[in-house]
């Protein structure tokens, strides 16, 4: 191991980059069992969701897909924990779980109160509402005296009294633990609103007796940068995830896809050879082999395939890109070059 943290350290000082410095437990845990503990939601459409023989997809599913593709070069190379929202963070804190990727916030208190590192954004999202089309309700003001279902454990009911109280109106909380609780609870009546982020929204609408008897109102009311969590104190596992978003991200903007990247290989172009690894070592810095962000594109694609084949307009959530979309179409999905 000492002898592959100085190579890595030779050739990134080679170019110019500082090397990796801090403990490799959780990559040498990885590598020793073979596989990525992902935590991820109890069932979450278009985000980390299981069908009935258990088989994991969604956009968070496919980060942890991605990273097992970039560590391990095997992206089927990933268990997953379902996990409550107030579970979550317990979960990683305890080593229960290698990564969080389970549409969680990224807010000031959790990055540095908790012993946790956010590793990006993957989804920007807002917290929204949705109520019964029979209410005739146009708009969240309109919502005085209503009752609100919601998750315990979340940034959602600390978003509700700012919205309400700023706005004088009077409202009554139904928190439950389990999503699929919340969900139940507002089919059955025992709620006007159910209130969470509004890709959950979408999703959770899905699961609803009737989706089309329900609307989701126009209001977004806090902002909710959704995104992959790992433990302080390894800073090198911090990397290795967040260059892995990165990387989808980078791949989607230099015209990289799982259809060509092997053709993308033999570009010419600077940053296309060194975000796949074929100039420069980059991939050494981190602690992996240089093709680690080619592998992860091959197995998974790059960030607008995972949007597209999870949420996207041709699948039953129907999300447009909006402010998902890159930097250079409008959006505001940015990320740092390979260089």
């Amino acid at each position: 191991m000492k002898k592959k943290l100085l190579t890595a350290a030779l050739g990134a000082a080679a170019l110019g980059i500082s090397a990796v410095g801090a403990s490799a437990a959780t990559l040498d845990d990885v590598k020793a069992k073979g596989f990525i503990q992902c935590g991820v939601s109890q069932g979450l459409p278009g985000f980390s969701n299981p069908d009935d023989q258990g088989n994991w997809t969604g956009l968070d599913v496919d980060l942890c897909r991605a990273v097992a593709a970039a560590v391990l070069g095997d992206a089927d190379g990933v268990k997953f924990t379902p996990l409550s929202a107030k579970e979550r963070f317990t979960a990683l804190q305890s080593g229960e779980i290698d990564i969080l990727s389970r549409n969680t916030t990224w807010t000031a208190g959790r990055d540095t109160a908790l012993g946790l590192n956010f590793a990006g954004v993957n989804y920007y999202d807002g917290q929204g509402f949705m109520v019964r089309s029979s209410l005739g309700v146009k708009s969240a003001l309109e919502l005085s005296g209503a009752s609100v279902c919601t998750n315990t454990g979340t940034t959602t009911e600390l978003n509700v009294a700012d919205y309400f109280r700023s706005n004088k109106l009077e409202y009554e909380i139904v928190a439950f633990e389990k999503a699929d609780e919340v969900v139940a609870a507002y089919d059955a009546g025992r709620c006007d609103v159910f209130t969470t982020d509004q890709s959950g929204l979408y999703a959770q609408r899905l699961k609803l007796t009737n989706p089309d008897e329900h609307v989701v109102l126009p209001e977004i009311i806090s902002k909710e940068p959704l995104g992959p969590v790992v433990r302080q104190g390894d800073d090198q596992w911090f990397n290795i995830v967040k260059w892995t978003n990165f990387c989808m991200i980078n791949a989607e903007e230099l015209g990289v896809s799982s259809g060509n990247v092997g053709e993308m290989m033999g570009s010419d172009n600077p940053a296309v050879k060194r975000l796949l690894g074929t100039e420069g070592a980059f991939g050494e810095a981190l602690g992996l082999g240089n093709d680690w962000c080619a592998n992860a594109v091959k197995a998974v694609g790059n960030y607008a395939e995972a949007f597209d084949r999870n949420v996207g307009p041709d699948t039953p959530l129907a999300i447009a890109r909006g402010v998902n979309a890159l930097w250079s179409d409008g959006g505001i999905q940015y990320a740092p070059p390979v260089r």
